[in-house]
């Protein structure tokens, strides 16, 4: 691990002389992994950390990286009592959260259900009860990084002439987007979307087609995007560059939306869409696309009047006209973004996950 942590400042050192830190994920989804005791869990991570630091003074360790949020939340839990905070500086997680994910089982699903153990299991809870463990027993304000998080096609499906079709490809893309939204907007540093072209074995995960081969294979090189790819394009060109301000406050019953602000002081982007279970699948397992809801975003003081800009899920950007300081807007299934100048508003208008303090 110090051969590892020397080398690794070496090329930080030459090749990325501006970037801040080396961070390493030490395990990778250990409940499917690893079969030895949590105390020799501990103690590998105190072999790795005491390493990696004693030649890398930017390395940050980081872990477990379940695959499952509430796993990861669990694992933490296990670990805590055992001295594990000690021999990590940041926490890493995969950021799966339903019994595949996938466009029938999107992140709100269970956010609504009256049974709190199965609400617990929406992707919002799941972050949330994460942060908190975080907070509570491990080091304060630490560092979440969700290192991979993917959407398949349903469970069950195959590649043939007639699937994935337009309206599952549709769902594919907007689920795909909606995750990553919340992931960053629940309080998240970084997210990684998994995965680039199709491959065996797991129907759907790429965010690009596979040209060359029916059913996938690893390494193909004849590539095209998705609609998912598209709109993890645009939402990566609007977002990157952000803190979270968390989810926007008192949205209704069905609304989603999470605001942002560009690092020094820039602009407000609140990403907004609309979800409902009972149109998520309709019959014969389509999914809506011409359903919406109005809602009213606050984007600057009462009594003011302006413009915001709003950009699609596939990127196209219009100006809209806001009055009395909020603007209505038609929500979709598919993610918008509205680019407003109003921060104090916006902040006080949000919640910032426990434990976040952005870059």
């Amino acid at each position: 691990m110090s051969r590892v942590g020397q080398e690794t400042e070496a090329i930080r050192a030459k090749y990325y002389p501006t970037m801040s830190k080396n961070y390493y994920q030490v395990t990778w989804e250990p409940i499917a992994q690893w079969k030895d005791t949590d105390a020799n869990f501990v103690a590998l991570y105190k072999s790795a950390y005491a390493g990696l630091h004693a030649k890398d003074p930017n390395a940050v360790v980081m872990g477990p990286a379940e695959p499952f949020q509430s796993l990861t939340t669990t694992r933490l839990q296990n670990l805590a009592k055992l001295g594990y905070a000690n021999y990590i500086d940041a926490v890493a997680t995969h950021g799966y959260y339903d019994a595949g994910t996938s466009p029938s089982h999107p992140p709100e699903r269970h956010q609504t259900d009256a049974n709190a153990a199965d609400a617990a299991n929406s992707l919002m809870n799941e972050m949330r009860l994460l942060r908190q463990e975080m907070q509570k027993e491990y080091k304060p304000n630490m560092k979440l990084f969700v290192t991979e998080t993917g959407i398949s096609y349903d469970l069950g499906t195959t590649y043939n002439p007639n699937y994935p079709n337009m309206n599952v490809l549709y769902a594919h893309g907007a689920v795909t987007a909606r995750t990553h939204i919340i992931l960053l907007g629940e309080g998240a540093d970084q997210t990684y979307v998994f995965f680039g072209p199709d491959f065996p074995g797991e129907v759907g995960y790429g965010t690009f087609f596979d040209l060359d081969h029916p059913q996938a294979a690893f390494g193909t090189t004849n590539i095209s995007p998705k609609p998912a790819a598209m709109e993890v394009a645009t939402m990566t060109r609007v977002l990157d560059g952000t803190t979270t301000l968390g989810p926007v406050n008192n949205t209704p019953k069905g609304v989603y939306a999470y605001s942002f602000q560009q690092i020094g002081g820039g602009k407000v982007i609140t990403a907004l869409w609309t979800h409902n279970n009972s149109w998520w699948p309709e019959v014969n397992n389509s999914f809506a696309t011409d359903l919406s809801t109005n809602y009213t975003l606050t984007v600057d003081s009462a009594g003011t009047s302006g413009t915001v800009q709003v950009v699609d899920a596939m990127g196209n950007v219009t100006n809209v006209a806001y009055t009395n300081g909020a603007v209505t807007l038609k929500l979709r299934e598919q993610p918008m973004y509205v680019v407003s100048g109003n921060a104090s508003v916006a902040k006080a208008n949000a919640t910032v996950p426990v434990g976040y303090t952005g870059m």
